[in-house]
């Protein structure tokens, strides 16, 4: 296996759920035998041995969507980021502007025709190894076998290794009441028959705990957890009103519990296909009825949403935020969501003025249309600046509002 590589390559890394601990524990001593070895991955799970210092001057670290393993160590050098719309980042390596040396993936054990799944991540990583000079697997049967365009066969492999580890689970946390409030407020923006994009974490789960109730949802998102189960489970989600792929569950990654990991297995409702067609605005938009509800940083009172950093400090990626917010704002009937709380966990206001220096805009200010706070929801689209400001405000904490209203009169007067 230590064979296959050599300095100056640039390896790919199978992401989230998905990354391959175990084969990136067995490499540990190769990243100490070659020169100029670049990694390039969507977000990480747990430790990256490449990743450590002592290999500072042997590896380097190309994200496209940083996880909370590495926030701490992007510097621009070393660490670095290259910002790309998930829809895209498959054109990189298809068209050769980032050609893939190695690619180390993880995937469920083959079939009884030598299929293998990319299980629980299809994302990007279908087209880094279609593309890869050399592939090493790890091979793990308590990776689901996910239907979609996941399957790779086993003899594309040039080394594999054999594990029996559980995946990466994402427990849920407990709602606090301004996210409860803010899934009311999203949820009463969604119509039955809607078709539904939104990921992990507290927000998508209050929204989804609202939704119980509604009817014939479907489901056509980047990835999803445990709280769009339950609305399978329930009957909530039946994807009969899609006109894409009606009755199927499609996104291109997921991150839950093992409760989900175990439902996708071999399970033909749900396909998992890449984010290259997942998250093309012109798929996006042929389900009537689109919803995306996405989140941000801070957003300013013109309505620029920054979703990946703060200040210019890198904390995530672009993502699929721009590709959905687009799709479902065309969709028949379709709406786009920017859905956060008003106040960050400092007491800072994430509904201000201006952006702080350095800080890049993920959605620009005319691809914006309704944003929710817990204090309630608006909607963008057709207003002018001053209505938007007047809208934004609303939506902030109370206690907030009057120096927001301040600060915009010393803006406004600077375009004097």
């Amino acid at each position: 296996m230590e064979s296959l590589f050599h300095s100056n390559q640039r390896i790919f890394v199978h992401g989230g759920a998905a990354t391959p601990q175990a084969l990136l524990k067995r490499l540990h001593p190769v990243w100490s035998s070659h020169k100029n070895l670049e990694f390039i991955h969507l977000h990480t799970e747990g430790a990256l041995s490449y990743a450590e210092d002592s290999f500072k001057d042997n590896t380097r670290v190309n994200s496209l969507f940083l996880g909370s393993n590495l926030r701490k160590k992007q510097d621009c050098e070393r660490f670095d980021y290259l910002p790309c719309f998930l829809s895209e980042i498959p054109s990189l390596f298809r068209t050769g502007i980032l050609p893939i040396d190695v690619a180390l993936i993880h995937v469920s054990p083959p079939d009884s025709k030598g299929w293998c799944s990319l299980g629980v991540s299809v994302d990007v990583a279908k087209s880094a190894v279609e593309t890869a000079r050399c592939m090493i697997a790890q091979i793990n049967p308590q990776m689901p076998r996910v239907h979609g365009d996941g399957f790779i066969h086993q003899s594309r492999f040039h080394a594999t290794i054999e594990v029996d580890e559980k995946l990466p689970e994402f427990p849920r946390v407990q709602l606090k009441e301004n996210e409860t409030l803010i899934g009311k407020n999203v949820a009463d923006l969604i119509e039955d028959g809607s078709t539904l994009q939104f990921g992990i974490g507290a927000i998508p789960d209050a929204v989804a705990s609202f939704l119980k109730n509604h009817k014939h949802l479907g489901i056509h998102t980047e990835m999803w957890s445990d709280g769009v189960l339950d609305l399978i489970e329930c009957g909530a989600v039946d994807n009969s009103k899609k006109r894409k792929h009606p009755g199927k569950t499609v996104s291109s990654f997921m991150m839950g519990t093992r409760r989900l990991y175990q439902f996708v297995h071999d399970n033909p409702s749900v396909i998992q296909v890449e984010s290259s067609y997942v998250n093309n605005p012109s798929v996006i938009l042929k389900n009537p009825k689109m919803v995306a509800v996405n989140s941000a940083v801070e957003i300013d009172l013109t309505g620029q949403v920054c979703a990946d950093s703060i200040g210019p400090k890198i904390i995530s990626g672009v993502g699929g935020q721009m590709d959905f917010v687009r799709g479902a704002s065309l969709s028949e009937g379709g709406k786009a969501i920017i859905a956060l709380t008003s106040r960050a966990k400092s007491g800072q206001s994430r509904i201000v003025s201006s952006l702080k220096r350095g800080a890049g805009v993920v959605t620009t200010r005319a691809h914006v249309h309704h944003v929710v706070t817990e204090f309630g929801a608006v909607n963008l689209f057709g207003k002018n600046i001053s209505q938007r400001v007047k809208a934004m405000i609303s939506l902030a904490h109370p206690e907030d509002r009057d120096r927001l209203q301040k600060e915009w009169h010393e803006l406004k007067g600077q375009c004097l």
